[in-house]
């Protein structure tokens, strides 16, 4: 019996402590009005002894529609990000099946970086080393998160803070991109925009038309046979950075499909980008 109770001690203690590391904030929760925002923030803390206090905003895809690849592109890529020693902040971002569209997605990845920022010493982090990264429609959004820095999509909202909302460089995987009819994912487009988009909104969200030279350095991920999203939509932003002088990666495998995140099982070709991404993070002074 007492070993019974042991056991059940110990096993209560490993969910606590599970818990604490896998830690749930609700971003908006402290914003009078805005408590029913369901958006909400996963911490996952790198180990004490690997972390290099690099972090990561992980936005995972579903056409901006829906979340439903948050474990493959969230929380499986966040366990990979801290084998690394980098710490990974799983986005769970407002999307159209719960009606809610533009400037909803941007709100939200903002209020990201500017709360880990803010609380960069309470997670063991450096702000000035702090990255997004997206997946399908969630590539679109990190995309905007570096073009759109410079608009505070905040302050209308009564959130004050001194921290940078430009995130230290950008990670689009097998993203969408564009707005433009000839390549949209249109699926992303009628929940981003609604149904009821203007031709001003069209090239204002085709990421492709949006790169400047104050874009954070960029590295960008698909491959030719993606069934999702038409791979010309990372074609056509390589092209834009490069115009723009914008320093980037990008990698184009010819398998891999759509959505597979870091897993190799999936993709044994494409998933292997996480390992030139870590190089590359350390070629652009990120991870020493």
């Amino acid at each position: 019996m007492k070993k019974f109770f042991l056991i059940t001690i110990l096993l209560l203690c490993g969910v606590g402590i599970l818990n604490a590391q896998h830690q749930k904030i609700h971003l908006w929760g402290h914003h009078i009005g805005k408590s029913v925002w369901p958006t909400k923030m996963y911490v996952y803390p790198a180990p004490d002894s690997i972390n290099t206090g690099v972090a990561v905003i992980v936005c995972p895809g579903g056409s901006y529609s829906h979340l439903m690849g948050i474990k493959t592109e969230g929380f499986g890529v966040a366990e990979w990000l801290n084998s690394q020693g980098i710490n990974a902040f799983v986005l769970r971002y407002r999307t159209g099946n719960k009606c809610y569209h533009h400037p909803a997605m941007i709100q939200d990845v903002q209020r990201a970086i500017q709360y880990v920022r803010d609380h960069a010493k309470e997670f063991r982090v450096n702000p000035d080393k702090l990255g997004t990264m997206g997946f399908s429609a969630g590539g679109h959004l990190v995309a905007m998160s570096g073009a759109f820095s410079n608009d505070n999509y905040l302050e209308p909202l009564g959130v004050k803070s001194t921290a940078s909302l430009r995130p230290n460089f950008v990670v689009p995987v097998y993203p969408v991109v564009s707005m433009q009819d000839s390549i949209a994912h249109q699926r992303s487009r009628r929940n981003l925009l609604t149904r009821r988009y203007t031709k001003e909104q069209q090239d204002q969200f085709s990421m492709e038309l949006q790169m400047k030279k104050g874009m954070p350095p960029t590295f960008l991920v698909t491959a030719k046979d993606d069934p999702v999203v038409m791979y010309q939509n990372s074609v056509n932003l390589d092209r834009a950075l490069t115009k723009a002088g914008v320093k980037h990666v990008f990698l184009l495998y010819d398998t891999g499909g759509h959505g597979y995140g870091m897993d190799e099982n999936r993709a044994p070709e494409a998933a292997k980008w996480q390992y030139p991404f870590v190089q590359w993070l350390r070629e652009i002074r990120i991870l020493p």
